[in-house]
């Protein structure tokens, strides 16, 4: 089983394979820009969490690239890191309070996603995505 620097070199890996042609908003800067600052922002501190900065790796890459759940399993990663890069990953159609509640009922997908609507809004969004992520952070932290 993978675990340490081991699970978190793989996941940026994938990471930056998956997004590899994909840009931010601007059009300009590599996407996987943005999921190393969420890796960088859930790990900070004396002791990171290899699981929760494997996850921020791979917050995205079921949602916007060919990756699947079923090739992060093939791949190794543990149960845990798989089920919540899924929770994670937003569905067609889902009404975004559902969303919010099944990211807020898992401790691993919640600390990713509120490392991710750090850095979104830190990344020049929108007035309606600062009104989105500053809803989904009260949901999330309260």
């Amino acid at each position: 089983m993978m675990v340490g620097d081991e699970l978190v070199a793989l996941a940026e890996a994938v990471a930056r394979a998956g997004h590899a042609g994909q840009f931010r908003r601007d059009g300009v800067t590599p996407y996987a820009v943005h999921p190393e600052a969420v890796a960088r922002r859930v790990g900070e501190g004396p002791q990171p969490d290899a699981e929760a900065v494997a996850v921020a790796w791979l917050h995205d890459v079921i949602e916007d690239t060919p990756v699947t759940a079923d090739e992060l399993q093939a791949k190794g990663f543990p149960p845990a890191v798989v089920a919540a890069v899924q929770t994670l990953t937003k569905t067609d159609g889902a009404p975004y309070d559902d969303y919010l509640e099944a990211v807020a009922a898992s401790p691993l997908a919640r600390k990713v996603k509120i490392a991710d609507m750090l850095s979104n809004l830190a990344d020049g969004p929108t007035d309606r995505q600062i009104v989105k992520y500053a809803k989904g952070l009260l949901r999330l932290v309260g």
